[in-house]
């Protein structure tokens, strides 16, 4: 049984004002009509999968249960963290969860943030993943590069094409642009996506050979969980001693059984409102405006979401303007990369 397991953790400061405290990114229709969370079970739609698994923090349950519930068939289990340790461990007691569905089950591992536009390539490859999966492989999915990209992670592929994916030779930071220039040449680096397919049992095994401790509390904590009608609180006192962890650097760079299966199908994390900007359709001017009342007079190249509010812009170029309930972002789109900062002092004031 293939079954979904969404980790819903993010803060998703890169898009405030929208995306903050109790509202982040997975849980806006930033795209689409449908939220973020949404779109990532509505991709698995026409695939056999069991109920889905959601791994979230405590304030975001009842989002969670409501937004999920809206379009899956099938119940979720949602899985309450009591504290942020990165996604390592959120995904092993996921797979303690799993295995109380099929003891054999096979997992896909996807954040509840990312954009897929090309959906029937990306459903293929979570097969061609599984089937590998089946044999015991710990499978990754590389994004082929369209450009240079130096925001983003690599995963190097090696050998022949066998079964529809390659040999995971090793991951590799964020390059600089000469780096990432020579990763595109080679044909043989793509992006990291953070998406995996494995069987549950195959991946907590991993994780007892080369994070024993992280293992040992992870499963304690699910197995000393609170079940309530609709949720499982991990147990707070197991799951706060583990040494928090990504799943690449956990397992994923260590072992033996990693493969790459390759995948173009339109993916981006949506990480910044440019970034959003590049993959939304463009009126003529070439901007993209999102919002009933939005003026924008003799301005270009720009991202403007409207709220509430009536928002006109006169002789403008190259900026990004986005308001929210309580706030406003108006920003150059070179410099957007600094909203993260304008949230932090935020959050610092707020304390």
């Amino acid at each position: 049984m293939l079954i979904p397991i969404i980790l819903s953790g993010g803060a998703g400061t890169r898009l405030w004002p929208l995306s903050w405290g109790d509202h982040p990114k997975q849980f806006l229709p930033l795209v689409t009509e449908h939220t973020m969370i949404q779109e990532t079970l509505l991709r698995l739609k026409w695939l056999d999968i069991g109920s889905p698994i959601v791994s979230c923090g405590a304030g975001h349950r009842f989002m969670v249960a409501q937004q999920v519930g809206e379009v899956s068939e099938k119940k979720p289990t949602i899985i309450l963290e009591p504290m942020a340790k990165n996604t390592a461990p959120a995904i092993a007691a996921a797979c303690c969860v799993a295995m109380k569905q099929d003891k054999d089950a096979v997992v896909v591992v996807l954040p509840s943030d990312h954009v897929i536009a090309d959906v029937p390539v990306f459903q293929n490859a979570v097969l061609t993943a599984a089937k590998n999966a089946e044999k015991g492989a710990l499978v990754t999915f590389g994004i082929v590069p369209t450009f240079p990209a130096t925001g983003y992670g690599y995963v190097k592929a090696s050998g022949s094409e066998t079964d529809g994916a390659y040999t995971l030779e090793k991951f590799v930071e964020k390059p600089c642009i000469e780096k990432a220039q020579e990763y595109l040449a080679s044909g043989e680096y793509s992006w990291n996506s953070g998406m995996f397919v494995f069987k549950a049992s195959v991946f907590l095994d991993e994780l007892k050979v080369y994070n024993p401790q992280m293992a040992e509390l992870a499963i304690k904590s699910f197995e000393k969980a609170t079940v309530e009608t609709d949720f499982i609180r991990l147990d707070s006192e197991s799951f706060g001693l583990i040494k928090g962890d990504s799943i690449d650097y956990a397992i994923m760079e260590k072992t033996t059984k990693g493969k790459i299966v390759k995948l173009n199908a339109g993916w981006d994390d949506v990480g910044s409102w440019p970034a959003l900007y590049d993959i939304s359709k463009k009126d003529e001017n070439m901007n993209v405006i999102k919002g009933d009342d939005v003026i924008a007079l003799d301005t270009t190249s720009s991202y403007i979401r409207g709220g509430k509010r009536t928002i006109a812009t006169i002789g403008l170029d190259d900026v990004v303007i986005v308001e929210s309930d309580d706030s406003l972002l108006v920003a150059a789109k070179g410099k957007i990369q600094d909203v993260k900062k304008v949230a932090e002092i935020i959050k610092n004031r707020i304390k």
